[in-house]
């Protein structure tokens, strides 16, 4: 498996150029001979979730290696590490544009720690082996070097009604990337099953998983008097993963700043 020298993105079969960046094979090729970026993105990249002062942060500990991250989330690092900040190609940008998510991130590389911003929610570690995993907007923050981001569009219905909008963020390949939300994640297997969301808080699924936006019950009056409304239906075989309930932190700070927001409201009128 190859990568760029350039920006770090993996190198298809037989391609005479670097599709993110433009680099010529050829000028890699010379460019290794002195770097040799092949071992630098093999060596050991863990990552850690930390908890401090009843703050989340990802601790990620770089030996000879290479992390990418979402602009604008790292926190501080300590070691003999470097920091790469590249305008992506056309492809990749339009892809950002779509997906809401930045659209330059930055590349770490090195040996040393680095230090992700604190939250009050939850970080998780996804785990890709080969697999495509589609994200909810805004739910990646980081990933190893072997990790392809890309863009997955639902249904022009879905997308408008779901929540989820009509295009999501995702990631393929292998290696580990960092998935953010605002509570506990809980993961649901499906064998040609059905599950029903009321509400945005699916933060992942895999390719295999089809989201549909439906009706609670069947019939208008049904659909009015259950109080249910329209629901994220997610069927075919694959996982899903929730969030079903916000921790507690998090809860406290919604209800802070929603009594805020009325007492401001009510000293407006």
């Amino acid at each position: 498996m190859l990568y760029c020298s350039n920006c770090g993105s993996q190198l298809k079969p037989n391609a005479t150029f670097c599709a993110n960046c433009g680099t010529a094979i050829q000028q890699i090729a010379k460019q290794t001979q002195i770097v040799t970026p092949i071992q630098e993105i093999q060596g050991e990249v863990d990552f850690n979730i930390v908890n401090k002062e009843h703050l989340n942060l990802v601790e990620v500990v770089l030996e000879n290696s290479a992390f990418r991250y979402e602009a604008g989330a790292m926190h501080y690092m300590n070691g003999n590490l470097t920091l790469e900040s590249k305008v992506p190609g056309i492809g990749k940008m339009f892809k950002s544009m779509l997906t809401r998510e930045k659209i330059v991130k930055p590349v770490i590389r090195g040996s040393g720690t680095v230090f992700l911003q604190p939250t009050f929610g939850e970080y998780t570690v996804l785990d890709l082996k080969g697999e495509k995993w589609i994200l909810d907007r805004g739910a990646y923050l980081a990933s190893e070097m072997g990790v392809e981001i890309g863009a997955f569009t639902n249904k022009a219905i879905s997308g408008i009604f779901s929540g989820e909008k009509w295009f999501q963020t995702v990631v393929s390949g292998t290696g580990k990337v960092i998935v953010t939300s605002a509570g506990p994640i809980e993961e649901i297997e499906l064998n040609n099953g059905k599950i029903v969301v009321d509400g945005a808080f699916a933060i992942a699924r895999t390719s295999g998983i089809d989201l549909k936006v439906s009706k609670a019950t069947k019939g208008f009056f049904s659909t009015i008097i259950s109080g249910e409304g329209i629901v994220n239906t997610f069927t075919g075989t694959g996982k899903i993963w929730i969030a079903p309930v916000d921790n507690y932190l998090t809860t406290l700070l919604n209800s802070i700043f929603n009594l805020s927001y009325q007492i401001q409201d009510i000293s407006t009128k």
